[in-house]
């Protein structure tokens, strides 16, 4: 299986909480970058969607832990989930991943006590 094929559930979960906040986290970064103006109330277009988005965050950083967790005896001997260095690494930055995936979807939930 290729680098390519093992990186897309996580990248994948990454956008979709990057999705999920948007709705609440963008407007803190606009006006932590200065950008002001009352009209950043109204950047609510993808709270709609904020469900869907989660539930992809859920399924495919799920499915991502899942391939980076897999018992060594599913890789194949050549395969780079079979060297303990790159298994390593790829939990290291799963768990990343899922701690900024986590503050993105809940930002709604602390971003209030920040503006």
């Amino acid at each position: 299986m290729s680098q390519k094929e093992t990186s897309l559930p996580l990248i994948g979960g990454f956008i979709a909480a990057v999705g999920a906040g948007i709705c609440c986290a963008g407007p803190l970064i606009l006006l932590m970058l200065g950008v002001s103006g009352s009209w950043i109330g109204s950047l609510t277009f993808f709270e709609p969607y904020r469900p869907i988005f989660i539930l992809f965050v859920i399924l495919l950083l799920g499915f991502a832990g899942w391939k980076v967790y897999r018992p060594v005896e599913d890789c194949n001997p050549g395969d780079a989930c079979a060297v303990p260095q790159v298994r390593k690494r790829r939990q290291y930055i799963f768990w990343l991943t899922v701690l900024f995936a986590i503050v993105l979807v809940t930002s709604n939930y602390w971003v209030v006590l920040l503006a």
